[in-house]
């Protein structure tokens, strides 16, 4: 648990300095083309979830990242000794707390990232983190289901 606790608080910090980084570095609304036709840095203030969808309600937003960050830290005390369930949960903590950070702090999050080949909400590194912690749990448990119906 302890490796697991420096790695969530090394994601949170990326996450930060990142955020740092665009906002000194490019007007709210600007774009810095990365590698053309794919990968654009465009600052935004997201008061809203993906797609902005409920902007402006930070106050549900919050309160729903504290009810899902308890559940998270919950699990991630009770799968301690399981490094597969530690990892994903490391990434989605790390990723929740970067976002609840930025709405407690700023009253919006930050987002950055554009893929410029897809039509797809710009992100951040916060919510790449969150949906690398998902979709590692959701292989685990697939994995786990797989050999549990091997061994019946």
């Amino acid at each position: 648990m302890g490796l697991s606790t420096v790695f969530i608080i090394l994601l949170f910090f990326i996450d930060q300095w990142i955020k740092h980084l665009v906002v000194a570095s490019i007007a709210l609304g600007g774009t810095h083309t990365v590698l053309p036709g794919v990968l654009s840095l465009t600052y935004l203030r997201n008061n809203g979830a993906a797609w902005s969808m409920l902007a402006g309600q930070q106050w549900l937003f919050l309160v729903i990242s504290v009810a899902a960050l308890a559940v998270m830290i919950w699990f991630f005390v009770r799968y301690r000794y399981n490094w597969q369930y530690e990892i994903g949960l490391s990434f989605m903590i790390a990723g929740t707390l970067g976002n609840f950070y930025d709405r407690l702090v700023n009253g919006f999050v930050v987002d950055m990232f554009q893929l410029d080949f897809i039509n797809f909400p710009i992100f951040n590194f916060a919510d790449t983190c969150l949906t690398v912690g998902v979709i590692w749990i959701m292989i685990v448990l697939f994995l786990e289901d797989k050999a549990e119906a091997n061994h019946a």
